[in-house]
């Protein structure tokens, strides 16, 4: 080992090994526990960004704990390939999606070796492979066949620019969010997962999700966003039509001013062929999208609704919108309790009920606020109402208008009848000169490939489909796959699944709340009810980490325009009081315009390539820095600062066991349990405290997950030993040990730095199978002790076993005492006025 700590050469040596030896490979075993860590699968764009190491290094750290304690851990990477992003990019740069995809996935994979995270390289998924989305055709045949999958006519966000149908998420103030071109409405023919189907299940399940944030949970219930009231049946005035009218509280019901339907109420079919005022609001509403922030409008329809109870005349408003989440077509309007409902009544001068206590008289029964419930069961029982339940989850629209994805395997025949294609011809893959001209979009590439895509086989003549499934399908089931990437017989390998599901651990951005952690949720449950896999969910413990957050500098142009510096050709010229900047300019001269701590983005240019920083300080010191600057759900403030200051601390720590192992003796033969029965006062609270210490990092790692208060635990036993006086061979000993702890602990931050140390300090075998490190359990000899009485301020509070070797030694009994762990919980946030010591009998502290 060399003097000077040099991290590119150190890594650059244990990575070799670890290549070399496949370290990190792993197979089921029957005999050990498993632990199953994931990160969600990257997205191959080309390079790492500070928010990739952010998740795979708290994965890694967490792999690399459970390794140690023993568990058979399961850690393993693969590729998003597929979507809409790498087809866009291949028309920017003039390539073929699939060449720039290889290319990033070779370059990004490099970039993880370098970080030394420590994945089984040998499980490695690609989504674009056909050896990987065989199996999605093969099981969307089988939920085809099974009634789960269908395809309909339905409105969609359609982006004019990327071609392609948009979630209602992706589009920002009716823009789309890649590209920022005007959506549109359109009515397209898409393929539909009945995710409703599950939409009780998603949401009652989310109570055995212990392990996951509170916020996630909520999120996705609201997401699910289940409601539950009555429709009720009202007749239209003067006609043999009737209307069911949701009602979600039916405290309202004697209180409805009007009746509000939507504007493709089967309904108004009659009313607007004759009206042509409403025929023109109806397509003036068809038109627009389905955005939450579209003005709410209304015309009155002319119609009335008959209450049956009371007999009242109501009137029905057509409206554009009832609720943007809801499939409720009919509903009341209550002015007393909307805003937006008083607006209509005043617009259209609707009496307003103000009646807050319902007194009503049917059948000779009294029905008021008390016994509200007995009135709908009478609604029910007399046929007028029946429970709903509406969910806000709408079925998963899986078709997507691109061909860089995974072909869906059926044919529209020439009578339009589906007809799905077989388990033998599966896997279906578009031909590979498709992609050959890459400026072209995606009806351009179908019209010149036309031929491949016309089907004729035993006299079904159709066209294949054309549109691929949405990237959310790939990612889906990924998890699962990992458990047997190369198992070529069914989609998964039903006992490799059996072993290592559920994944113990999955770390992820917040972001993917509602949709992916919802999508893979629902893919589960459905595998699992084709006998697939056996257990209800994919995920035990959830981790969102926060995102990485960097300063932002920017200028305005003559011509208005916004151009944004990199942090890197920025020279801060003045700070405040506070630190914060107050005069900046660029490498130029220009002055700059503080935008404050962002989202590291492309689009704002503050980010910090990782690589950079890697060849500056090495990986290691990036590792330890990023998962001990901020607790990990808590967003991460970028300073460089902080990466010297860990590059600083792990020297110290370089260049003391360098100097304290060319005094090093032989200690392999002594029997420790022996040694540590007879160390003095001094030896024995510094073993103490790096017990509290080993405790307190395994605490913080293994349970809370709050690894920077672990690295300054670490940090804190670092400073203790380096000042430590090392007076005899016992102080080598102890100290000796604890370097061996501390290079334990930080392996899961640190792993190169800690596998050449710990080869230097004397050990033979690899710390990648060493195990976490425990407790030493200081005993002495119970009969040569004696007992104390402490007392707090007079008052009786323990009785401690001292060591009879300290009985002629005031100074050191009162050592051990405050230093005793239960005298230490009393003292704490204290002051100790003074000690009054009766000897060998009491010990009293009068604190303040």
């Amino acid at each position: 080992m060399k003097k000077e700590y040099l991290p590119a050469e150190i890594e650059s040596y244990v990575q070799k090994i670890w290549d070399i030896n496949k370290t990190f490979k792993v197979t089921e075993d029957k005999h050990k526990k498993k632990f199953y860590c994931l990160s969600m699968l990257p997205y191959p764009s080309g390079k790492l960004h500070m928010g990739h190491v952010r998740n795979y290094t708290i994965g890694d750290v967490i792999a690399r704990y459970q390794r140690m304690l023993g568990k058979n851990v399961l850690h393993p990477i693969g590729w998003d390939a597929f979507g809409l992003p790498a087809e866009n990019a291949a028309m920017n740069n003039n390539i073929r999606p699939d060449i720039w995809t290889k290319n990033n996935i070779h370059y990004m994979k490099k970039q993880l070796k370098l970080l030394g995270f420590s994945y089984d390289w040998d499980r490695e998924i690609t989504t674009c492979h056909s050896d990987y989305y065989r199996w999605e055709q093969w099981f969307f045949l089988k939920l085809y066949n099974h009634g789960l999958v269908y395809k309909k006519i339905s409105p969609v966000n359609w982006c004019p620019i990327d071609q392609t149908v948009l979630a209602n998420e992706q589009v920002h103030k009716n823009r789309c969010w890649r590209c920022n071109s005007n959506v549109i409405k359109k009515s397209i023919s898409q393929w539909f997962l009945k995710i409703t189907t599950y939409a009780e299940e998603l949401l009652n399940s989310l109570k055995t999700l212990h392990g996951w944030p509170q916020k996630v949970k909520t999120m996705q219930m609201n997401w699910i966003g289940k409601i539950e009231g009555l429709d009720i049946n009202f007749n239209i005035f003067n006609s043999n039509d009737n209307i069911q009218v949701f009602i979600k509280n039916i405290y309202f019901y004697i209180n409805i001013c009007f009746i509000k339907i939507l504007f493709n109420h089967p309904l108004l079919k009659k009313i607007s062929y004759i009206n042509t005022k409403i025929n023109n609001f109806i397509k003036s509403c068809d038109l627009l999208l389905q955005d939450n922030n579209i003005e709410e409008l209304s015309i009155d329809s002319g119609l009335f609704a008959i209450n049956i109870i009371t007999k009242k005349k109501i009137p029905i408003l057509i409206v554009n919108k009832i609720s943007h989440h809801y499939n409720i077509q009919a509903t009341i309007g209550i002015p007393t309790h909307s805003k937006q409902d008083l607006i209509f009544a005043q617009k259209h001068n609707i009496p307003i009920i103000k009646n807050n206590n319902i007194n009503l008289i049917v059948n000779n029964f009294n029905y008021n606020q008390k016994n509200i419930q007995l009135l709908t069961q009478y609604l029910i029982k007399q046929n007028i109402a029946k429970k709903k339940i509406y969910y806000r989850l709408k079925d998963w629209s899986i078709s997507r208008q691109r061909l860089w994805g995974t072909p869906i395997p059926v044919v529209i025949l020439n009578n339009k009848k589906i007809f799905p294609l077989k388990e033998k011809d599966l896997p279906i893959s578009f031909p590979s000169e498709i992609f050959n001209n890459t400026q072209q979009n995606y009806s351009e590439k179908v019209n010149d490939n036309l031929d491949w895509f016309k089907y004729n086989l035993n006299g079904n003549k159709g066209i294949r489909e054309i549109d691929t499934f949405d990237t959310f399908i790939e990612s889906s089931w990924y998890y699962a796959r990992y458990t047997c990437p190369k198992y070529n017989k069914e989609m998964l390998n039903r006992s490799s699944v059996k072993y290592w599901l559920p994944v113990d651990q999955y770390i992820g951005g917040i972001e993917h709340a509602t949709m992916h952690l919802i999508y893979f949720r629902f893919f589960h449950k459905l595998m699992r009810d084709f006998k697939l896999l056996e257990n209800d969910e994919p995920v035990k413990n959830l981790l969102c980490q926060g995102m990485v957050l960097a300063d932002s500098f920017y200028y305005i142009d003559k011509n208005n325009k916004c151009h944004w510096i990199s942090p890197v050709n920025v020279i801060v010229k003045k700070r405040d009081k506070n630190n914060n900047i107050i005069d900046v300019e660029d490498n130029t001269g220009r002055k700059l315009i503080y935008n404050g701590m962002i989202k590291m983005s492309k689009s704002k240019n503050n980010g910090i390539d990782p690589e950079n920083i890697i060849k500056k300080y090495g990986a290691d010191i990036l590792r330890i820095f990023i998962m001990f600057a901020a607790p990990p759900s808590v967003s991460l403030k970028w300073k460089e600062s902080g990466i010297k200051g860990m590059s600083r601390f792990l020297k110290k720590i370089w260049k003391f066991i360098f100097q304290h192992n060319k005094f090093n003796c032989n200690i392999k033969n002594i029997n420790k349990q022996i040694f540590y029965s007879k160390i003095n006062l001094k030896q024995r609270l510094l073993q103490e405290y790096i017990n509290k210490i080993i405790i307190k990092v395994s605490n913080d790692i293994g349970k809370k997950q709050i690894f920077n208060t672990a690295i300054s635990s670490i940090m804190l036993l670092v400073n203790k030993i380096t000042k430590y006086k090392i007076s005899n061979l016992e102080d080598h000993i102890i100290i000796h040990d604890a370097l061996i702890v501390i290079i334990k602990m930080l392996y899961p931050f640190t792993p190169h730095f800690s596998f050449v140390l710990w080869k230097y300090i004397g050990n033979s075998n690899d710390i990648d199978n060493e195990t976490w490190p425990v407790v030493i359990n200081i005993q002495f000899d119970k009969k040569k002790s004696f007992n104390i009485i402490i007392q707090l301020n007079g008052k009786k509070k323990y009785i401690i076993n001292i060591p009879y070797s300290y009985k002629n030694s005031k100074d050191n009994i009162k050592k051990y005492i405050l230093n005793h762990k239960k005298i230490l919980k009393l003292i704490l946030n204290h002051n100790i006025i003074k000690t009054i010591y009766v000897p060998n009998k009491i010990f009293n502290i009068v604190i303040k």
